[in-house]
Formats: C-alpha cells, structure tokens, sequence
C-alpha cells in the first residue's frame, strides 16, 4: 500500500525519465553558472543529496529578509531564490543503473495499482541483475509466514496458482497479481530469491486493537524489540492521513501511529535479517511509496539496523516535491493492464458462500441465465467459497477464453439444483 492501513504481461516499450535529486547548494551553484534559464512550472520545490536513510534533509529554501528596494517608481521588490530543475536535461532510468549498482539497498517505491511502477521496477532489476548475479528481490506484497511458499514457486516446484493459492494473496494483500507476475516471473527464470517483508495481516489488525500491550507472549515474539518513534516529521505526515480516514478501531491518532510504525519496523527487520545472512547481495526492495518517502518509514529503520549504502528511487510522486524526498524520481508513461475476462455478474459473500447478486445486461452471465441467489460452487471444476477464490481462479484469463461455471440455485420446496454453464468471458 503506498501509505499503509489504506490500502499485459509481455515485453512493453518504457519511456520514461528520471530525475536526480542533487545538493541544494550544488543546485544553486550549477544553475547560477548556467544562468539558469528554464523557469518549468513541475518544479521540486527543493531537491536534495541523495539522502542516507533516517536523516531528514535540510530545507532548501533560504528564507531571506524583504529587502525592499525603491525603483524611480517608488515601487519595492522582494529579492528571492528560486530553485529551478531543468527537465531538458532529464535522465533516462538506464544512465543511473551503474550508480545504483554500487548500492546494497535499492528501494523502489510504488503504487500498487499502477502498472507502469511495477514495469519500472521490473527494469530495474534486470538490468541491476545483469550487472550483479548476487540480486535479491524484497516484496511487501508478500507475508512473512508464507516464504516457503515463495521459495516453492522461485524453484519451480509450485505454479502461480499454488503461489497463490499458499499464499493467500488474495485474501491478504488483493491487488490484482497480474501488477507482480511478470517480476516474479522473472525472479523464476534466474533462481533470484524473493524476500516477503510484510508482518501477517493477524498481528497488525490485533495491534491496531489492543495495542502491542495487548498481544499474548507468542505474538510479541513476532513483534520487531526496537519501535522508532523519534521521526516526527513522519509521524505529521501520517497524522495528515489519519484525519483523512475513520478511526475504525477507534484508538486515535496514536494507536494508528502503532500500527504504522509496527509495519514499517518488522519489513525493515525482516530485510535487514536477509541481508546481515547474505552481505554479499544487493537487494531491490519493492513497497509502497509512502513507506519509503523521505527515507522515513523503511528505509531509516533498515539504515539502524544494517548501515550500508542505500538509494531511494520513487515512481511519480502527488505530494509536495521538496527536500529530501528521494534520490531519483522516476516520471513513466502510464501504462495499464489488458482487459480481465468477465462474466458480467455482481456478486454477494454470504455466510461462506458466494452468490450472483444480479447479472449486467447483455453480458455472459445474463445470456447464461444465471439468476440472483444462485450459488456460485465451482470454476474450472475448482471450488469457490469466497471472491478470493474466484479471483485466484481467474487473474489471468482474457475476454474471449472459456469458463465451466457451475451453481447451486435454490427451489421451492424441493432440493437445490446443480446447474453447469458454458461462458465465453467478455
């Protein structure tokens, strides 16, 4: 999720530019000696040098006193500095991968229903990997309780749909997999081990309750020793967010904050534990952008713990551009997924069944005569009982590809009937 608690495959042309984040006082020397030109209306308000985790960046602004000074006219005029980022002279991604090579964290944020982050991502790591065999991917979108799993599916003994189905992917983390296939993919292709960050989803719910007080013996051996609290700056930030949401669990603004951190600190823990056992790997670390903006939820945590040189690479950025944000802002083409194959019904989880609440018009589902309440018992022969395993069955068909449906649908006074349906998806 890219900031937390709210959360075609193929080859794809990416266009993209990259912006470095430099040395406010390098930026203005530089753009002094060029004279400085280009005034462009995209500009970070202040960049930055590339930031060690954990320490926050001095704000670029220098505010300087009105220094009114009177024209023929009488008029006053108020000296300022103004820094400019010239997009002209814009990278492309592939002239930072040497930089980033040297690297033994690269963090790549993301948001997770943006296609075009993860295609991003997935370059980075080829061409990271070209240069460096050693390479390790670190996923949020994986639980920690599941790295068998993962391990299974890299060493070609599982399939997507036991990746999916052990992992419970659908239940736990829910965004649509085709974003992550073609990476983990990938990661298949070339043995490259698959690191799942997250905390399970029990433990954080159950913090976001009770508080971290309130875990029994054996959930606070799961829990990372050390929780920072010291980023303040971070924690206004989340404040921001808080007040944008319900307080579902109704604990307030610090119970929220516990959560958050618990998040950040066990991905940060977990990552840092991969790397302390393996020193001589680089890792790419997938997560959302706002775990990673401003070096203050991951990344500063992992700095605490494993030292090292690390860079922070965001795709796209909707929040104020200033100092210290990241090392590189990475600005891709958008990008989507194809088209999913559908059958065109709404659909009702209802006391561990799932049922068609009404069909679309003129859609597979309505030309099948499919009715409201029928019971959806099977695809493909493979049961479904929740939406998640129907979504786990069909993350990867297209409009056009074929379905066995079968459903229970309920009579009057006598026995429920099983009925089998042909569908072309559309």
């Amino acid at each position: 999720m890219n900031m937390p608690m709210f959360h075609r495959q193929g080859r794809h042309a990416l266009t993209d530019l990259t912006v470095s984040m430099r040395s406010s006082h390098s930026l203005y020397r530089r753009l002094w000696r060029r004279f400085a030109l280009l005034l462009t209306p995209f500009v970070l308000a202040a960049c930055a040098t590339r930031v060690q985790p954990g320490q926050m960046a001095e704000q670029v602004f220098e505010h300087h006193p009105h220094r009114p000074s009177v024209h023929a006219h009488g008029a006053a005029e108020t000296a300022t500095v103004t820094p400019v980022l010239d997009l002209r002279a814009a990278a492309q991604l592939k002239d930072i991968i040497p930089e980033l090579a040297g690297k033994q964290v690269v963090l790549v944020g993301e948001t997770h229903d943006r296609y075009e982050h993860h295609l991003t991502q997935l370059e980075i790591i080829r061409r990271l990997h070209a240069l460096n065999p050693r390479l390790v991917i670190g996923m949020e979108a994986f639980q920690q309780p599941f790295q068998d799993i993962l391990d299974g599916y890299i060493q070609g003994e599982l399939d997507e749909q036991e990746l999916l189905r052990g992992t419970e992917y659908y239940r736990r983390w829910r965004f649509d997999f085709r974003h992550y296939a073609a990476i983990l993919a990938y990661a298949r292709e070339h043995k490259l081990s698959v690191v799942a960050l997250n905390l399970p989803v029990e433990l954080t719910e159950k913090v976001g309750r009770v508080g971290i007080e309130g875990l029994t013996e054996s959930e606070r051996g799961q829990v990372p020793a050390a929780i920072d609290h010291s980023d303040t700056a971070y924690a206004e930030r989340l404040r921001d967010i808080y007040e944008q949401h319900p307080d579902i669990d109704g604990r307030g603004f610090d119970g929220f904050l516990e959560v958050q951190l618990l998040w950040d600190e066990g991905m940060a823990e977990r990552a840092a534990d991969y790397l302390e056992a393996h020193p001589d790997y680089t890792m790419v670390l997938l997560a959302g952008a706002g775990h990673l903006a401003y070096g203050s939820g991951i990344p500063q945590r992992l700095q605490r713990r494993l030292g090292g040189d690390m860079a922070i690479i965001l795709n796209n950025w909707h929040g104020q551009l200033e100092a210290g944000l990241a090392d590189y802002l990475l600005l891709p083409q958008p990008q989507s997924l194809p088209p999913a194959g559908k059958f065109g019904a709404l659909l009702e989880e209802q006391e561990g069944r799932l049922l068609i609440e009404h069909c679309l018009a003129d859609s597979p589902c309505q030309q099948a005569g499919l009715r409201p309440g029928d019971h959806i018992v099977s695809i493909n022969n493979l049961p479904v009982n929740e939406l998640a395993d129907l979504r786990l069955i069909m993350w990867n068909l297209k409009p056009g590809d074929g379905i066995t449906l079968d459903v229970q649908r309920r009579r009057w006074f006598r026995s429920a009937k099983t009925l089998s349906h042909e569908i072309v998806l559309y």
